[in-house]
């Protein structure tokens, strides 16, 4: 079952803290006494993970700690037997999958550069291969090919660094064909099911979206509609006679639903599924059968429509057999008959099976964290609020174990808002969660207007709202928490990942006499310098971000953009700061903390600074994880647990 999903400019960011136990409690409500687990159980790497089958079904394979770093390993099914195939030592692998029944493709930066390489390896255990090694160059995989076992189709932007072309790679030779010369404003392409480029959605004036489309690769690009980037169809894959588009579209409605498109009449031609509240995010099909297996959209959590009743057959055997957790199919031999499953839930990081659809087994392979124990940690409540204008704001709470949304009563809190920001925080296991609770503290999350898969409008409230609506959101729901009891209002801290960073960073300027500290990872501080370093490949949304950030050229959107850049306004903090940077972050540029750190000193206020040298844009090496939440956990005890408040 191919999963296809829309990824958008989010920058999704793990991280958390560690303290001790009954902080907070007043003498009517005692959490149970809690063990302190080892920061480093939460942090550190898995001990296998990220599980794939070859395509005939014969081999497993998967990622696992050497030398402390992620590496790829490989099992035959039945035999007890492992072969390391790779031996990465600098940097974890971010991604792997198999072209064919004997070689690998991964996926591997440089320090965080996130111009990522790719590699072959063979099941043989001979030395991979660097199919892309070019500097300064960012590769990927656009289509695995899976009735071609030879070959596949990468993007790199090798011949202009913002735009990516699209190759065809012979993994026998290692020969690159190109395809496509990207004129400059094609955002991505798109291949039938036979392998033939014959869609591509590009960007139109700075502003527009264009989706492109020829009958054969002989043919010329025709435009089979344009719109304005707030709205649009997002075409995933052909039809499976290859005529015509199946993806998402939110023209004219809010919600996106998923639709077939008509190429020869340049319309939607019907609606497959639509949910009256959520977005649909991700559609499946069986390259086998040839048939639409499911969609997927998220509410509090992930949940799907079937179209295929041997789909939903499948799930039902699966959650009737692993009741209490959440399931997902993330692998398949190519005769779709062996599967690779993973649970979890909001208290474990879970477990993976094997499932023989033909011999009606399921047997397990092996826990993710098993020194966890799920007992032991806390739940991710699903909650909401409303903001000061009215807006139905949705997130999770999560308190101490022992403690309930009734019996949670003047707890310390971290407040976190999620990065992106056109991303969204949802339910799952969360290590940051987990160790905040562990220490005794209550963690809210809130998908503040802007946050993906609520629709068009909601999304489009956030627009030129950073630091402003988008951080009252932040800052009613940490209000909404105190007014419930729940927060003891002098023991509240922000804390978040890039725009998530920004957010602490604003709140602390925004709100000084609310929160009592703040930790700002990897995040922005100045709009005008942050607008100024992006990566090359975003600057054709340029014009998009402009709109949806502000323009630094236009007068009156500069004025807005200084008052919300918290740099400038460091003489409002009255609170701590803690900031870790990754010194080759190509998102959040260095300068960006670096800037802020120096106008923090400059008025003597504290802030403390943490750089790492080979990591960027978030800490993916597991000593600097450790080393991060370590200052964080000292920090956070300093100025909550253990102050004169």
């Amino acid at each position: 079952m191919r999963n296809f999903k829309l990824l958008l400019f989010s920058v999704l960011i793990s991280g958390l803290a560690v303290f001790t136990v009954s902080c907070g409690e007043d003498s009517s409500t005692k959490s149970e006494k809690r063990r302190i687990i080892p920061l480093e159980d939460f942090f550190k790497n898995p001990e296998k993970t990220s599980y794939q089958i070859s395509p005939d079904g014969t081999y497993f394979s998967y990622m696992a700690p050497y030398e402390k770093r992620m590496n790829i390993f490989i099992q035959k099914r039945g035999q007890d037997s492992i072969i390391q195939l790779t031996k990465e030592t600098d940097r974890n692998i971010a991604g792997y999958y198999w072209p064919n029944n004997t070689q690998i493709l991964y996926l591997k930066d440089n320090g965080g550069d996130e111009n990522y390489k790719i590699y072959l390896a063979d099941i043989s255990g001979s030395e991979p291969v660097c199919l892309t090694d070019f500097d300064g160059v960012r590769a990927g995989i656009i289509d695995d090919l899976p009735d071609n076992p030879d070959e596949v189709i990468i993007s790199m932007n090798k011949r202009n660094p913002q735009v990516f072309d699209p190759y065809r790679l012979n993994l026998k030779d290692g020969s690159l064909e190109l395809l496509a010369e990207n004129p400059g404003n094609i955002q991505r392409w798109l291949f039938d099911h036979d392998g033939k480029l014959r869609a591509a959605t590009a960007i139109v004036d700075g502003i527009n979206t264009a989706v492109l489309y020829r009958e054969t690769e002989k043919d010329p690009w025709e435009t089979l509609l344009t719109t304005n980037f707030k709205e649009g169809f997002t075409p995933f894959f052909f039809t499976f006679d290859n005529k015509n588009l199946i993806g998402t579209s939110n023209i004219g409605r809010d919600k996106s639903v998923a639709i077939i498109f008509n190429t020869a009449e340049k319309k939607e031609d019907s609606v497959l599924y639509e949910n009256p509240d959520y977005d649909i995010s991700s559609l499946s099909y069986s390259q086998k059968r040839k048939v639409l297996t499911s969609a997927s959209y998220t509410s509090w959590k992930r949940e799907r429509h079937f179209f295929d009743k041997e789909s939903e057959d499948i799930y039902k055997f699966l959650e009737d057999k692993l009741k209490g957790y959440e399931v997902s199919v993330t692998g398949e031999n190519k005769n779709e008959d062996i599967f690779i499953v993973r649970t979890y839930s909001d208290k474990s990081l879970g477990a993976y099976y094997i499932y023989d659809k033909n011999a009606g087994t399921l047997d397990k392979i092996t826990d993710v964290s098993p020194w966890l124990n799920e007992d032991e940690m806390a739940n991710q409540l699903p909650i909401e609020y409303k903001s000061r204008d009215g807006l139905t704001i949705h997130g999770y709470l999560t308190l101490p174990k022992g403690y309930t949304e009734e019996t949670a009563k003047n707890l310390p809190v971290v407040v976190n808002p999620h990065g992106g920001p056109w991303a969204r925080d949802s339910w799952g296991f969360n290590p940051e969660l987990q160790f905040l609770a562990n220490r005794g503290f209550a963690v809210l999350q809130m998908n503040f207007r802007g946050s993906t898969g609520y629709g068009k409008k909601f999304w489009e409230m956030s627009f030129k709202k950073w630091g402003q609506e988008m951080q009252d959101d932040v800052t009613d729901g940490t209000k909404w928490l105190i007014e419930k009891g729940i927060a003891n209002p002098n023991k509240i801290a922000i804390y978040g990942g890039s725009y998530g960073g920004y957010a602490t960073l604003q709140g602390l300027v925004k709100e000084p006499d609310l929160y009592a500290a703040g930790v700002d990872y990897v995040g922005v501080s100045n709009l005008f310098t942050f607008m100024n370093t992006i990566p090359p490949y975003w600057k054709p949304y340029l014009s998009m971000m402009y709109e949806m950030v502000g323009n630094p050229h236009d007068e009156k959107d500069s004025i807005m953009m200084r008052e919300n850049s918290p740099v400038f306004h460091v003489d409002r903090i009255k609170a701590p700061l803690f900031i870790a940077q990754g010194a080759n972050d190509p998102r959040v540029n260095k300068d960006e903390s670096d800037q802020m750190v120096k106008a923090m000193k400059e008025r003597g206020l504290e802030v403390e600074y943490m750089v790492k040298e080979n990591e960027g844009h978030g800490f993916r090496n597991e000593e600097n994880r450790f080393d991060f939440y370590r200052a964080m956990e000292k920090f956070l005890d300093k100025h909550l647990l253990n102050s004169d408040i």
